[in-house]
């Protein structure tokens, strides 16, 4: 199973080492990311991959709110078809 992991808030250093840290403990892998400074805010997607994941979808989505709280940021994980359809153009 593929995700979508969104990163929004302002920017600071550490951002990426630590959701990077935190997924690598998890066994999640990341395939692709973008991320962007837009004036003094920062903005990443990444596409992860949950197969090897060693914990639930619902306790990896609580450690990555907390970690988002910490660092004054929203981090929010969407199964990729969910973000597909959310943000599809007909």
């Amino acid at each position: 199973m593929r995700a979508m992991v969104t990163v929004v808030g302002q920017d600071k250093i550490g951002i990426i080492a630590k959701l990077s840290q935190l997924l690598a403990e998890a066994k999640v892998n990341i395939l692709d990311i973008s991320q962007t400074i837009l004036q003094e805010y920062f903005t990443m997607m990444m596409l992860v991959d949950l197969k090897a994941m060693k914990v639930e979808l619902k306790e990896l989505r609580k450690e990555l709110d907390e970690l988002g709280q910490s660092l004054g940021l929203s981090i929010i994980i969407q199964h990729e078809d969910i973000f597909r359809a959310m943000h599809r153009i007909d």
